[in-house]
């Protein structure tokens, strides 16, 4: 697509988006983030910008569904470009009630003048009044099927992915699932900096900037933004007394429970945020090496850590997934490490699918289960290489942020099967009480947090022989 970034409006906008993630599996917030930083968008053109990528995205199935009902030309043989035009103005017409029908058949037909022919806008200005007309008499056709069908139409999953859930929640909790994925109401959330600040001293600050924010309702030192735009532009973020981090991820150092004087290895550390919180429960004091295999993340890591005054996390550009001793690995830093030393707690936040997170990435829903087959033998090796680092009597904390018992539950049997030295533990989280089993999933409709599995280990303090 051709086109001068400064002079693009919402629409052209969002089909350039959605055209990179169509071309390049590209992520929403990355090419959102690429064409409206190069553009000349006012605000509210940013706005409408991600409402309509966002909802393309999260509702795509469903406008293909209604375009294959008045499409004279199966879906596939159009131009791609054409395509995305039609998702995009369907979605307006169907979904998007606050824009006038008319108003989105004529900005859709322009499009397609613009970006392709002719005789496709001309296609597509009759395909769109056919939708425009019937969606203004309550006529749009129904989805009918199986109920997995029916549930992957309506709410734009895969049917795959609708059948596992089903199996896990029943069909009325797939449903809730789904809705709460596509809901487009998540609160950002933000962790209060108590080193720096306290929870009453940041809010004072956001609401002299006229910020609207408020406490969570259950997690203490958190804050729940709405429209706050850019946090990171804010005076209180620059100061550090804040920095962005799901619930469910915060959830998961407190199960761990790390605690002043502790050493703690963060193996898969970026962004940061869970070697930020446990920095903050052990009063700054101690050690957390946090390590990930990227050099440009680990940066980050330690901008991050400076900005919030925490100076004991010490990172470390490594392989997880790889048998080594930490020791080796971090020759030449300059720090001091103490060779063979074991950590009080580990953490391992594995990579992962992702399907806990569908409601914030909405185009992660599209997976396919060819790309996502490989992930359990990484979440073992990781695991299996990171209990190597934990101390008698120690905490191993395995954590994901996805819903799939294949990298959750399974994975864990797995690990428990070959390392009898380790068991799971019982812990407690604020709001949702005593998890007795040692692991929990947590689900965006249920907990109001991201989906996200945690299970908490413990290791033997002498181990059992063989």
């Amino acid at each position: 697509m051709k086109s001068n970034n400064k002079t693009l409006s919402a629409r052209e906008a969002a089909l350039k988006i959605l055209g990179q993630y169509r071309r390049n599996k590209a992520w929403s917030d990355l090419a959102l983030n690429s064409v409206v930083g190069s553009s000349n968008l006012s605000q509210v053109d940013i706005s409408l910008t991600v409402q309509l990528v966002y909802g393309v995205l999260q509702n795509m199935a469903l406008c293909d569904f209604y375009a294959r009902n008045y499409s004279n030309m199966e879906l596939k043989k159009l131009e791609p470009r054409v395509l995305d035009i039609l998702r995009l103005s369907i979605y307006q017409i169907v979904l998007l009630t606050k824009i006038p029908s008319g108003a989105a058949v004529n900005e859709g037909v322009a499009l397609t003048k613009k970006y392709s022919n002719g005789r496709a806008a001309g296609y597509v200005n009759a395909l769109l009044r056919k939708i425009s007309k019937a969606a203004q008499d309550g006529q749009l056709p129904e989805v009918t099927g199986t109920p997995s069908y029916v549930l992957s139409v309506k709410y734009s999953h895969p049917q795959w992915l609708v059948e596992k859930l089903t199996e896990l929640l029943g069909q009325n909790g797939t449903e809730a699932f789904l809705s709460e994925n596509n809901s487009g109401k998540v609160p950002i959330t933000a962790q209060v900096n108590t080193l720096l600040a306290s929870t009453g001293e940041v809010l004072e600050q956001l609401g002299k900037a006229g910020v609207e924010a408020a406490p969570h309702n259950w997690l203490e030192n958190c804050i729940e933004f709405r429209g706050a735009g850019n946090i990171m532009r804010l005076d209180c973020f620059d100061k550090g007394h804040l920095y962005v981090q799901d619930v469910a991820a915060r959830l998961a150092v407190i199960a761990a429970n790390p605690s002043e004087g502790n050493f703690l290895i963060d193996g898969c550390a970026a962004p940061g945020g869970k070697s930020f919180t446990s920095a903050i429960m052990m009063g700054n004091q101690g050690l957390i090496l946090a390590c990930d295999v990227h050099p440009a993340k680990i940066r980050h890591i330690e901008s991050g850590s400076s900005r919030l005054g925490i100076n004991i996390i010490k990172t470390l550009v490594m392989d997880a997934s790889k048998e080594s001793k930490l020791s080796d690995a971090a020759k030449g830093l300059p720090y001091d490490f103490a060779d063979g030393r074991l950590a009080d707690v580990v953490l391992a936040d594995v990579p992962c699918s992702g399907f806990g997170i569908v409601r914030k990435k909405p185009e992660i829903r599209y997976k396919t289960p060819q790309e996502i087959s490989g992930l359990p033998e990484i979440q073992k090796s990781i695991l299996s290489a990171l209990s190597a680092h934990v101390r008698p009597g120690g905490v191993l904390l395995y954590s994901t942020c996805t819903i799939l018992p294949a990298e959750n539950e399974d994975v864990l049997e797995s690990f428990l099967s070959s390392h009898p030295h380790f068991s799971l533990e019982a812990f407690a989280l604020p709001e949702i009480g005593e998890v007795p089993g040692g692991m929990i999933t947590l689900w965006p409709h249920i907990h109001g947090t991201d989906g996200f599995f945690i299970a908490k280990l413990r290791k033997a303090k002498l181990e059992k022989n063989g």
